[in-house]
Order: C-alpha cells, then structure tokens, then sequence
C-alpha cells in the first residue's frame, strides 16, 4: 500500500507543477544549500570571498554547499536537491517567468531563503520576491563604521551578537518594506552618515513566508565582512534557521 500511496504523491505533485523539497521528501543526514550569485546589475567582488567563506561554514557545521550563477539550475528537480537556496549579493533581474514559478513553488514546498546584501536588489518587478526577502534597496552612502542595535536576542542569527554591535559596512536604506518580517536588529542613524529610514531602519530580519522560511541580513557588502566571526556566525545562524536546525 505504501508504494501505491507513494507513487500516487508523485504523479500529483507533478501534475500540480509542484517542486519536491529534498527536507519534506525524507530526512537526510547532511542538509545541501545552494548559493545563487548571479549578477545582471552591479557585481560586488566580495563575492568570490563569501562564496568560499559559505562553504567553510558548510564543511565545519555539516551541510553541504553548492554554488551557481547559472539560472538554469531553477527547474524542479534540480532545487528538489536543496533544502535551502541562499542569494548571494545578486542584483537586478536573475530569474526569467518561469523560472521565477519553479522558485515560488521550491518555497511554497518548505523551501528555504537566505538573502545576503544585495539580494534586495534585485527582481524589482516580481511582487512575491519583494515580500520573501523583505525589502528593496533604494540607496547607500559610503562604506562607513556604524552600530548595529540587536533588538531580538531569541534567533540563531542574533544570539550570539552584542547588543550593541559595531562594524564597518556598506548600509542600505529600504524601501517597500513587507511589514510582517520579525526584525532582528537595527540601524542607529545617529551612528554614520546617510541613513534615511529614520529609528526604524531594520538591517536583518526573518519570517516565514507563503510555506517557506526566510532570513536576510544587509551586512556582506565587504571582502573583510567574510572574515568576521560574529558576522560569519550572524551567517550561519541564518541558516541554521531556514534549514529547521535551530
């Protein structure tokens, strides 16, 4: 009866155009991420450095990591492998129509979502994508030192965190901000230059969004970001909590 059932799952899902999540189809000992980083506007040349920095996270906290540029790894069987999908400073439009449905339906299947940095840059024109990572970029002054306030110290992502965390980054300013993402720390404004999403600019953040879990976090802008400990752990517990691990 059990194969019977099985296969039955199988011929709906795929007459549904659903994508089988690799975390929902059975447990598997060694979680898989992949890394997107595809770039059609502004390329930052940090990303070499966190591409190998994500893997060393991947090979010290058992989960495997996978990266790309190429869009045409966004087809049902192939995200059925991951449990999560990070976006790696992308920028612009990287996903065509349909590839843009099978990523939607990856999410609605349980999939996870890590945005770092300029992955709110990106896909202005696919309201769903705004909603999943949080925000879109509207500016930025210069690189700068500024203090970051931890306003929620329960997450994986913030735990470890100081309160009151400074470092040097390129900050962004936000705009159509999805009002339902939990944020986890802030921008102080009075701290740099340039800020204009006044005593509520949010940095970081997660929610669950239409089946799926998803983490952003505006840090990363830098080569030096990636050699960070807390900022690396900041990563990681990211991923921990996309991934269901936390």
């Amino acid at each position: 009866m059990k194969p019977f059932l099985s296969a039955l799952l199988l011929v709906l899902c795929l007459y549904s155009g659903c994508v089988p999540n690799a975390r929902l189809a059975g447990k598997k000992t060694t979680p898989a991420l992949l890394v997107f980083y595809k770039t059609a506007g502004y390329y930052h040349t940090s990303i070499p450095t966190g591409l190998a920095a994500l893997q060393r996270l991947g090979k010290e906290n058992n989960f495997t990591v996978d990266t790309t540029r190429n869009a045409a790894h966004f087809t049902p069987d192939s995200l059925a492998k991951y449990q999560a999908v990070v976006f790696l400073s992308t920028t612009q439009d990287v996903l065509n129509p349909a590839q843009q449905k099978v990523f939607e339906r990856y999410i609605q299947g349980g999939g996870g979502f890590v945005g770092i940095h300029s992955a709110t840059d990106t896909e202005y024109d696919w309201p769903w994508y705004n909603q999943l990572v949080g925000a879109y970029f509207e500016s930025h002054p210069e690189v700068q030192q500024a203090t970051i306030q931890v306003v929620d110290k329960a997450h994986p992502a913030t735990s470890m965190l100081p309160t009151h965390w400074q470092r040097t980054d390129e900050w962004y300013n936000f705009k159509s901000i999805n009002p339902s993402v939990k944020v986890l720390a802030t921008l102080d404004e009075a701290t740099y230059q340039g800020g204009k999403n006044g005593t509520n600019h949010p940095i970081a953040w997660y929610h669950t969004f239409d089946g799926g879990r998803a983490f952003y976090t505006a840090g990363g802008h830098t080569k030096e970001s990636y050699a960070e400990p807390l900022f690396l752990q900041h990563l990681l517990g990211g991923i921990n909590y996309v991934l269901q691990r936390e």
